[in-house]
């Protein structure tokens, strides 16, 4: 199982790290993990074309999470464009579809996806949710964000994955993430600003040692959350190793 951080950052614009999106491989299985604008960018970067996404997961419906949807969408409707065979699976919290509909109200129907390039599924709002995504076995709970935000745990081969999206600190998911190889939390937050619904240094550790995990990437700074001191707070709370994702940052499982 391989990480690739496709975007490190947050709703603010900055040239050094992108809108939120990660992707992880697996025998040959391209899955990503929310589509902030300019997340597709980063992917062509890697090598990659357009059609060699074979999933996507969306966290929640806040724009630096979800924008790339929309170019994604009108491009596969040009077939010169897009030659993708196999449909794209897009996993997104229950409401997507109303979503999606305002959006084609708004864009004239230009980024209504074709029926035969993406298959979309709508994930409930229940703890603990399973299913599966290629050949990751997929867990799904709500976390403290938007009414509809989700967390999710992917697991392949006895290694797993747990990444938060947007959250605030919650029992969901410490339970989902227990004694995961990996763990993605934000970081939003810091001494000087704090917003409802995101983690400061401190929280971010105390989750990563309420759920055992190996690993801590932390990851969504803002320019005021990123502090160097932050290895330092978490070590306060968390023994396990800690990293702070930058943008192409790369771990193998």
């Amino acid at each position: 199982m391989k990480l690739t951080v496709l975007g490190s950052g947050t709703g603010w614009i900055r040239l050094d790290r992108n809108a939120p999106g990660y992707l992880l491989e697996e025998e040959g299985f391209l899955l990503v993990l929310d589509l902030g604008y300019g997340v597709l960018k980063q992917f062509l970067k890697l090598g990659y074309k357009l059609e060699d996404i074979s999933a996507i997961f969306i966290s929640h419906f806040h724009p630096d999470h979800i924008s790339d949807i929309i170019p994604f969408f009108f491009a596969s409707r040009y077939k010169l464009g897009y030659k993708r065979v196999q449909p794209v699976y897009v996993y997104a919290p229950v409401g997507f579809f109303s979503f999606l509909e305002k959006l084609n109200q708004a864009f004239n129907r230009w980024v209504e996806p074709p029926k035969e390039a993406f298959k979309l599924v709508e994930l409930p709002l229940v703890e603990s949710y399973e299913f599966l995504i290629g050949p990751f076995k997929a867990k799904t709970s709500p976390v403290k964000h938007n009414p509809e935000s989700i967390a999710i745990r992917l697991e392949s081969q006895g290694k797993s994955l747990a990444y938060s999206g947007d959250t605030g600190f919650c029992d969901t998911l410490i339970r989902l993430a227990k004694k995961a190889d990996i763990l993605i939390l934000e970081c939003a937050n810091s001494e000087d600003l704090k917003v409802e619904g995101h983690l400061s240094p401190e929280e971010a550790g105390m989750i990563a040692e309420e759920s055992k995990v190996s690993k801590l990437v932390l990851s969504h700074f803002y320019p005021h959350s990123e502090k160097k001191e932050i290895p330092a707070i978490i070590k306060k709370y968390f023994s396990g190793e800690v990293i702070l994702a930058k943008d192409f940052t790369v771990l193998t499982l």
